[in-house]
């Protein structure tokens, strides 16, 4: 943890495991004006900033922790340009679906910025740090799918935003942009995922004619993307990874971390629970309940195609290892196009 102090509180940056990623927190002019932004809009709303600050840098955001008297905790952060649609993404999210996410301070939608109130105690934390009981995903889940549905209307000015698009039935042709772009595959991954094509096309048509309609894909919603404010109420945060697509592709990230937390052998049985509360929102549209459920499994593999998207969306220059990382990690996200789901039809 390094320790910095400009005109202000002091601060100390964290860089985690990028201790070479270069971020606009390290140009000078960048920083001061960024500082300056927060103490003005804090300011509008009859706040001033009190140290001390925390920075965490990543090669994909500049996040600052401070405090505003009379207000606590405020979260400032700053994504690269191919995340830049978070900041104008969750203003218009606290238009359209207020009860489930955080209401910003302030959103600077050409910078990318945004100004955040905290938004209490974190889902992990809530889950107390033991191995995760498959129920407390029920609720969650069930409250995201209400969300989503919420915003299917939404769905093409989401894009106008600059959400990238990866809609169901264009879900092979965002791989064979990914495939083609990727620098981490091997030569005979890339000729599988090539020859893939064809059952790509037949998945994605076939969960289109379900009828469920793109909406919003968090595409990283784990433990800890959510706050827990209040018993009974989960709210949604950090949409940079965010995609228009299936709906049902959000499901992936969760159920493979409570599978993958599976002590007792009941991973099936807690998956169809989590499987059946996060459906019950999509009920009642005209899909039958056996073809929600093969929509749910068709959406397994293709759940992998946003999530190797995202891992592209870094600060330009950032440093090559970050982008070595990502972009190996992208590819193994592609490569998981071939893991068969589990059952869940």
């Amino acid at each position: 943890m390094q320790h910095e102090r400009d005109n202000g509180p002091a601060t100390a940056v964290d860089r985690g495991a990028y201790q070479d990623a270069v971020t606009p927190w390290d140009r000078p002019k960048w920083r001061a004006a960024a500082l300056a932004w927060i103490a003005r809009e804090l300011a509008a709303h009859g706040l001033r900033e009190s140290g001390p600050r925390t920075v965490r840098l990543r090669p994909w955001s500049v996040l600052v922790r401070t405090h505003a008297t009379g207000l606590g905790t405020v979260w400032f952060k700053a994504n690269p340009p191919a995340s830049a649609f978070e900041a104008p993404l969750t203003e218009a999210l606290a238009r359209w679906t207020p009860e489930h996410v955080l209401r910003p301070i302030a959103v600077d939608a050409d910078r990318g910025w945004s100004l955040l109130p905290d938004g209490g105690t974190l889902f992990k934390t809530a889950l107390g740090g033991g191995p995760v009981d498959p129920r407390a995903w029920e609720e969650p889940l069930r409250q995201y799918a209400h969300m989503q549905r919420a915003l299917t209307p939404y769905a093409d000015e989401i894009e106008r935003l600059g959400v990238p698009g990866a809609r169901t039935r264009e879900l092979p042709d965002v791989v064979d942009r990914l495939v083609t772009d990727s620098t981490a595959l091997a030569a005979d991954d890339r000729r599988r995922l090539r020859a893939l094509r064809p059952r790509l096309v037949e998945w994605s048509a076939e969960l289109a004619a379900v009828g469920i309609e793109d909406t919003l894909d968090h595409a990283d919603l784990h433990e800890g993307q959510l706050f827990h404010p209040e018993p009974g109420r989960y709210t949604f945060f950090d949409w940079g990874d965010a995609t228009v697509s299936h709906p049902f592709c959000s499901f992936r990230v969760p159920a493979r971390r409570v599978l993958a937390e599976d002590r007792g052998g009941t991973g099936r049985a807690a998956l169809l629970r989590l499987r059946d509360a996060y459906l019950e929102p999509w009920t009642g549209d005209g899909a039958s309940s056996a073809e929600l459920r093969r929509a749910m499994s068709l959406s397994w593999r293709l759940g992998a195609v946003g999530r190797a998207a995202s891992w592209g969306r870094l600060f330009p220059g950032a440093s090559r290892a970050s982008d070595v990382v990502c972009a190996a990690q992208s590819a193994a996200s592609l490569l998981e196009l071939f893991d068969a789901p589990p059952a869940l039809d």
